[in-house]
């Protein structure tokens, strides 16, 4: 090793991971009295590698120091002489920082090579890879920066582009803020994202009238009528529906899978949680009692004698409705609208989505998943934890 006339060494080390490495080299450091500029650790599978870069008062005698504790430990070392940052230089304005998180079934090294190829061919330097999973590789974070001539947008909807095109694994990319990984609430719609069913139909299947609502439904997605009317219309034809078909839905409504492991965990950490929802209120308030969600929104059926009337009761729950309880939401909690997340599947969701700090579009269409956030649709529900920074081992302590 020749040293820069700074005397600035990058020591890295490797081999097998045990206690003492680190204190017993940092200390020979120490007492050489060289100054620690940077360090960084990582234990893969039990094997260490530990970098650190050190500016040396001499050179002289630390390299053997050092070389003779490793063959102790049982550990390699490689000493690189690198220049310092040259601390009377203007300093420069620092890149963009994001996290790129990756969640599937399982993630090999296909996924890994397409999304990583991605991020070079967008420009993306990755600095770092942290697996959040613990029993298998299935979820990553992938720290990369973007300089100035990438434009955070572009890469967001090239990224989902990806994930569409592949279709084994789902794709988020966040800034690298204070608010990433201090998120306090969420609020998530109800049906085809909590549950894996519309309830509207499953009624109008019951009431014999399954075919006359698909049509209004359809008439609405193809924008034909406003979703105000298309409910109105809907609601009109379970007239005379006896209640407790309605109340023998809510108590065994399908929960989308993940959904319980999400609520749980965020009751663990302390988020808030909300169901705000087009749909109807007897099966929000179970959903509300069964998971322990917070607060829940939804359109009131009216009842007379038994029956369904046909009607609803109050303002109708739909797409500016559903931004403005979120709002209303986070104000009450005392959150702020960049701690929030909110989820959904259809087109009534993305006001609310385009409120929250964080908006995913799960298992929807291609129009609310481009205009989203980010999107979830390889995985369940609980994937949106690991979108939070949080680990396998962590979860695993929450639930």
């Amino acid at each position: 090793m020749t040293p820069t006339s700074s005397g600035c060494v990058l020591v890295t080390v490797t081999g097998k991971d045990h206690p003492g490495i680190t204190a017993r080299l940092t200390g020979l450091l120490a007492e050489a009295g060289a100054e620690l500029l940077d360090v960084e650790q990582v234990v893969v599978q039990g094997r260490l590698t530990l970098c650190l870069l050190v500016r040396l008062p001499d050179a002289r005698g630390i390299p053997s120091a050092l070389l003779f504790a490793a063959r102790e430990l049982g550990v390699d070392l490689d000493f690189q002489a690198v220049e310092s940052p040259d601390a009377s230089a203007p300093a420069k304005s620092a890149p963009a920082r994001y996290v790129v998180t990756a969640v599937g079934r399982a993630l090999g090294a296909r996924e890994l090579h397409a999304l990583s190829s991605h991020l070079a061919g967008q420009g993306a330097n990755l600095e770092r890879i942290v697996r959040l999973t613990h029993t298998h590789l299935g979820s990553v974070e992938l720290h990369v920066t973007l300089s100035d001539s990438v434009e955070p947008e572009a890469l967001k909807r090239s990224l989902l582009a990806l994930s569409m095109r592949d279709n084994t694994f789902d794709v988020a990319l966040q800034r690298e803020s204070l608010f990433r990984r201090s998120k306090r609430m969420v609020v998530m719609d109800m049906d085809s994202t909590l549950i894996r069913i519309e309830v509207i139909d499953e009624l109008a299947r019951a009431h014999g009238v399954g075919e006359q609502v698909s049509r209004i439904t359809e008439r609405a997605m193809h924008g034909e009528m406003d979703y105000d009317e298309s409910l109105r219309q809907r609601v009109a034809l379970l007239a005379g529906l006896d209640v407790a078909v309605l109340h023998q839905l809510a108590a065994n409504l399908p929960l989308t899978e993940g959904a319980q492991t999400l609520v749980r965990v965020l009751r663990r950490l302390g988020y808030r949680t909300a169901v705000i929802s087009g749909g109807f209120s007897v099966a929000a308030e179970a959903l509300k009692a069964r998971l322990g969600i917070d607060h829940a929104f939804s359109n009131v059926l009216e009842e007379e004698g038994g029956k369904l009337t046909g009607r609803t009761v109050g303002p109708i729950v739909n797409a500016l409705r559903k931004a403005e309880l979120l709002e209303q939401l986070a104000k009450e909690e005392g959150i702020l609208l960049e701690q929030v997340i909110a989820v959904g599947d259809g087109a009534n969701d993305l006001l609310m989505l385009e409120r929250a700090g964080l908006g995913i579009a799960f298992r929807a269409k291609p129009r609310l998943r481009e205009a989203a956030d980010t999107s979830i649709s390889a995985g369940g529900l609980d994937a949106i934890l690991y979108l939070l920074g949080l680990t396998g081992r962590e979860l695993e302590e929450a639930g």
